[in-house]
């Protein structure tokens, strides 16, 4: 699987695990046990048994597998904001850029560097209204940027607006996700570069005061406010690093067969339940005699015919084991 790949349960809904690192395994069902060849069921008085066991059959599950890519930052917002350019403009990424929406089709990542530290943005495709029931690139955009700590929220300051803007990407992301919706945030005003943006931006800041957010003004094409940007995005990182919780991903572990075992009458016949002696009878090859054989001694030493006696089982009743029926010799 591609690093980043969260493997669900369908049935149970629920977390398996998250194979977010190069080399990590995860078992998602156990494989039955090998059938014993006819060596081991060799005795002093039966030097040449004919008989095998074959596989037990492995469990089975669905499962669903999503990639989401593995991000310090997501850089979210409507098309067209300038969010490719601003990852052009922190990092070595290349990504397009062109002056129309959705030029961005597919998430794109970046690795910043600064001094000694180093975080990874994405640029994930803009979003519309309806987004998290799948409009435009909806789901594309919202699952990628799940794995995010934090999210630069870039608004083009060209807009009418922007703050209606803002509102928008955030409603999209609360009906997604609430977890998402209360990510932290940094707010960039785009393109200060078009006199008219540049000349909005006392206004600009009274809007969002008004909002109790402060935005941070950037011209990601000419690069002028990106170096404040990212010392912000270096020290919101380190907080949320300080503050992650440890997840708790469950792990699926062989467990070894019951040793115990229940003897009940059913209708006319007796059930025996219990994981080894079901697990064994429904290995043994039934259709021969030997296998037969081989498996009544077995249910004998095991106490199973003894069990049988109590219950008040005579030769000829018909036991069932499993998905087995079986007359047993008594």
């Amino acid at each position: 699987m591609p690093e980043g790949t969260e493997v669900r349960d369908v049935e149970e809904d629920r977390l398996l695990g998250d194979l977010d690192e190069v080399g990590k395994t995860l078992v998602v069902a156990r494989g039955g046990l090998g059938g014993r060849g006819n060596k081991w069921f060799a005795r002093a008085v039966y030097r040449a048994p004919r008989i095998a066991q074959r596989g037990q059959d492995g469990e089975e599950r669905e499962i669903q597998l999503d990639l989401k890519l593995l991000a310090d930052v997501g850089v979210v917002g409507l098309p067209n904001a300038g969010k490719s350019t601003l990852l052009q403009a922190i990092s070595a990424a290349r990504p397009k850029v062109a002056d129309y929406p959705f030029t961005t089709l597919e998430p794109a990542l970046g690795v910043v560097d600064v001094g000694y530290e180093r975080f990874v943005v994405a640029d994930i495709p803009g979003l519309i209204e309806g987004a998290h029931e799948g409009a435009g690139l909806g789901l594309d955009f919202l699952r990628h940027v799940e794995r995010t700590k934090v999210l630069v929220h870039m608004v083009d300051g060209s807009s009418p607006e922007p703050l209606a803007d803002v509102d928008a990407v955030n409603r999209e992301l609360s009906q997604y996700s609430e977890a998402l919706a209360n990510r932290p945030q940094l707010v960039v005003v785009n393109k200060i570069d078009l006199p008219d943006v540049e000349e909005r931006i006392p206004e600009l800041k009274v809007v969002f005061d008004g909002r109790g957010i402060t935005p941070l003004f950037l011209s990601a094409a000419e690069r002028r406010g990106t170096d404040e940007l990212v010392r912000r995005l270096v020290e919101r990182l380190a907080v949320q690093e300080e503050e992650r919780p440890l997840e708790e991903i469950p792990i699926i572990r062989p467990q070894p067969l019951g040793r115990r075992y229940n003897v009940r009458r059913e209708g006319e016949g007796f059930r025996v339940e219990g994981e080894r002696v079901v697990t064994f009878a429904e290995m043994m090859p039934m259709g021969l005699e030997e296998g037969r054989q081989e498996l009544w001694w077995r249910l004998g030493r095991w106490g199973v015919s003894g069990a049988l006696r109590r219950a008040g089982a005579k030769p000829g009743d018909r036991v069932r084991l499993g998905e087995l029926e079986l007359e047993w010799p008594g």
